[in-house]
């Protein structure tokens, strides 16, 4: 499996990659490798991240690493056997795209943003996952997506054949549960890298108009996004142990991207026992279920009167999300890559 995305600090894509290889591991039965050529610092970044992850690891380290993985991608050759030796699956994410000679050749695609909204991304990842999603369409035998939602899109946008698309939801963490420390205080709590697409600043809008303090969870990203203004915390990196105890303390969580491949973070606040306020967007309704409160992403009285309708049915929604979220493990997510993988053989 491609872990090259763990070269830099976890965010969604990450957090996908880390579960499905804790979930494989857990399946047995198979001998995993983790694979990436990476930088001396990307390296450390991948060997943290896989702590706990009972895999092989296989990281050569490399300068430039994202300018060699590019190159080898686009050349072609040689064979990434050349490097890891024979195997039965090699499984790629977004950031490369080697060949190789044999074997089952199957890909991740968390979400097709850059093609229908590149002004949402920048422009490397334009570049790079438009590249990656043209040579799937072509070469994969096997094409994993976190959604429904994904798969429909890939099978229209892309014309992958349905029959090579496979769904594998992802799970949640058993750190995420309603038992466990809790941050003080009163607040919402939004979770996000600061991107446009994200929409924080209509999260910021909504809280300020009811006066209660919003805590903003994530790294910086691109476009200028901040997360600042009265009654705003910006959480840059919290610690493992310190997001649920976030979700925990939270009054309510909202969610008001504008497009998601899937919205971990959602049944991430579910299971905590969070009561949450969700975009309408139809990317969110499996992660949501029927146990959040829907709301216009791009209407600012529409997310303040959906917080304060989560508040107030806190009990019902609390119970609902925690059932919603038990729908989602890491076991299971492993067992649908296996049954995607040997469907191809």
């Amino acid at each position: 499996m491609d872990v090259a995305p763990l070269s830099h600090p976890r965010t969604g894509v990450g957090n996908y990659i880390r579960g499905s290889l804790l979930g494989l591991a857990q399946a047995g039965g198979h001998e995993l490798v983790a694979f990436a050529p990476a930088s001396r610092t990307g390296r450390a970044l991948i060997e943290q991240s896989l702590d706990g992850v009972a895999a092989e690891r296989r990281l050569p380290v490399l300068p430039a690493a994202h300018a060699v993985r590019t190159a080898w991608s686009r050349a072609g050759f040689p064979p990434v056997e050349r490097f890891l030796g024979p195997f039965d699956v090699f499984h790629f994410g977004d950031w490369m795209y080697p060949p190789q000679r044999a074997g089952i050749r199957s890909t991740m695609i968390h979400d097709l943003v850059p093609l229908h909204f590149p002004d949402w991304v920048h422009r490397r990842t334009e570049r790079m996952h438009g590249s990656k999603y043209r040579h799937a369409a072509r070469a994969c035998d096997v094409v994993i997506v976190n959604s429904r939602f994904t798969g429909d899109d890939v099978a229209s946008t892309l014309g992958v054949d349905r029959s090579r698309i496979h769904v594998a939801h992802p799970g949640v963490g058993e750190e995420f549960t309603p038992d466990g420390p809790r941050a003080e205080g009163e607040y919402v709590l939004a979770v996000g890298t600061l991107e446009p697409r994200k929409n924080v600043a209509n999260a910021i809008a909504a809280a300020q108009r009811l006066e209660v303090e919003l805590r903003v969870v994530g790294p910086r990203g691109w476009g200028g996004v901040e997360a600042h203004g009265s009654g705003v915390t910006w959480i840059e990196y919290p610690r493992d142990e310190e997001l649920p105890a976030l979700y925990r303390g939270a009054s309510a969580f909202v969610y008001p991207s504008r497009f998601e491949g899937f919205g971990i973070p959602v049944v991430e606040a579910m299971a905590c026992g969070t009561p949450c306020v969700v975009s309408s967007h139809p990317s969110l309704d499996e992660a949501s279920g029927d146990a959040a409160v829907r709301v216009d992403p791009d209407d600012v009285d529409a997310i303040a009167a959906g917080i304060e309708r989560a508040r107030s049915e806190r009990g019902e929604l609390v119970r609902r999300g925690r059932e919603h979220a038990r729908g989602f493990t890491w076991l299971d997510n492993a067992r649908a890559h296996l049954a995607a993988w040997e469907s191809a053989r």
